[in-house]
């Protein structure tokens, strides 16, 4: 049984860079999102919530994903969920983010960092269409919709999060790939047993399936080329294409149309087969999960498409 959920929306992710100033850059042209710099660092918005995506300098370490932040359910303090956390058994650091002052820090089993940061509603609740702009981008996505991971154990990083972080089982893909949910929507967390821990994608969701071809004609033409799809998932229902961020070593997920849970809705497991994974029968190639610079050598080549006899 979970214990009560504690989050209620994914806030944020941080990411390390080389260059924050040429990162801002990169997210602005591939995805049309728009921000601003905040001391050596910076910040970037789909539309007008806070913001979605937060840049560091790596300072030598390796570019990557830093920490992904939830917004705890609405009125718990930070106080609070500290007291929870530390009855749950878990050792929560002070850190600082972006706009919102500080946060909770703790640390998956996998050694993935989650932060978590109090609810606040924007000061304008109004749909994004209603609101006046003159900063929004022609093509942007909708919102910041959910992260997957790579893991070595898949059955111990779900334990996890639905005990300490009272995640809620959405559905399992056989024994080795889970999905969970803090809201109505299918998925904010998914983890995927490959052997080793490392994040997989970041996802955005788009509007529908004309804002999907916008989107890959636009980054095709600025030397990103789709690694999987456009596709259609079987469990979660999604319309989704992938493409590698390289320099972080990550994947970009655009999407739209996943399924919305009922009240009700009973995890299922799901057969660990290809129509599962694409109803339109195409797998991804064996560069989908690897992130060696052979493999991203040869998606840059399209040298994943042959096939060898």
């Amino acid at each position: 049984m979970n214990n009560p959920r504690l989050c209620i929306n994914l806030h944020h992710v941080r990411i390390a860079v080389a260059d924050v100033d040429e990162a801002m850059h990169r997210y602005e042209i591939l995805l049309g999102l728009h921000g601003e710099r905040m001391g050596n660092g910076a910040i970037m918005r789909c539309a007008h919530e806070d913001f979605c995506v937060a840049f560091t300098p790596a300072d030598g370490r390796l570019p990557g994903v830093d920490y992904v932040a939830y917004e705890l359910v609405p009125g718990m303090s930070l106080a609070e969920a500290r007291r929870i956390l530390i009855e749950r058994g878990e050792s929560p650091e002070d850190i600082a983010v972006p706009v919102r002052g500080h946060g909770l820090l703790l640390r998956d089993p996998d050694g993935n960092h989650v932060v978590l940061v109090e609810r606040r509603l924007p000061a304008d609740v109004r749909p994004a269409v209603m609101i006046p702009t003159t900063t929004l981008r022609g093509y942007h996505p909708r919102r910041l919709g959910h992260v997957n991971y790579l893991t070595a154990d898949v059955k111990r990083v779900f334990a996890w999060y639905t005990n300490v972080l009272g995640f809620r089982l959405t559905d399992w893909i056989g024994d080795a790939a889970v999905w969970l949910h803090i809201d109505s929507r299918h998925h904010v967390l998914a983890f995927l047993e490959k052997g080793y821990n490392h994040i997989h994608h970041i996802a955005f969701e788009l509007v529908d399936w004309g804002e999907m071809r916008i989107a890959l004609d636009h980054i095709c033409k600025h030397g990103r080329y789709i690694t999987w799809g456009p596709l259609r998932h079987g469990m979660a229902q999604n319309l989704a294409s992938y493409w590698r961020m390289w320099e972080e070593e990550h994947f970009i997920e655009l999407y739209c149309d996943m399924q919305v849970l009922d009240e009700d809705h009973q995890p299922q497991v799901y057969p660990d087969n290809a129509y599962s994974s694409n109803t339109w029968g195409v797998l991804p190639p064996r560069s989908y999960f690897r992130f060696d610079p052979a493999s991203v050598e040869k998606e840059r080549a399209s040298a994943h498409s042959f096939v060898e006899v």
